[in-house]
């Protein structure tokens, strides 16, 4: 018969088994704390980036309608400043007018006056020639 077969020894653990499992795991965790790390900062940046956008367009959104009752309160005084421009050249239109309907006035009493002298010497000529004297008291002779 043949010999028997020598018996099959269990492996022997060696040490660098343990080493690289251990080597596996550390990388493993090394990892996964760097994704989480990673991830969570910019988890972290992108939401304070949000919470910063949502605030700023609060922010805007504020701004927006200060900025709406603002522009209603200037087109009011807009408004009144039209009404006093409008009142003056109203004011310096009649003031042109007073002074053309002077003027005017100045002119017909001018030409009235004149007239009354024409009449007056008209008057006073025919009066010499009929009393004989020059209007101021003294008689002239003919």
């Amino acid at each position: 018969m043949a010999a028997p077969a020598p018996p099959i020894a269990p492996p022997i653990a060696t040490p660098a088994s343990p080493d690289r499992r251990q080597t596996t795991e550390a990388r493993e965790a090394f990892t996964a704390s760097l994704l989480s790390a990673g991830t969570s900062t910019v988890q972290s940046d992108l939401q304070n980036r949000a919470t910063d956008l949502h605030a700023n367009a609060a922010a805007i959104d504020r701004q927006e309608q200060e900025l709406l009752k603002q522009t209603k309160n200037l087109g009011k005084e807009s408004d009144k400043w039209q009404k006093v421009l409008d009142d003056g050249a109203r004011g310096v239109k009649e003031t042109g007018d007073v002074q053309n309907w002077a003027e005017m006035l100045e002119r017909d009493l001018c030409v009235l006056e004149d007239t009354i002298a024409m009449v007056g010497e008209g008057a006073e000529a025919k009066d010499v020639a009929q009393r004989g004297h020059d209007g101021l008291g003294e008689e002239k002779w003919k």
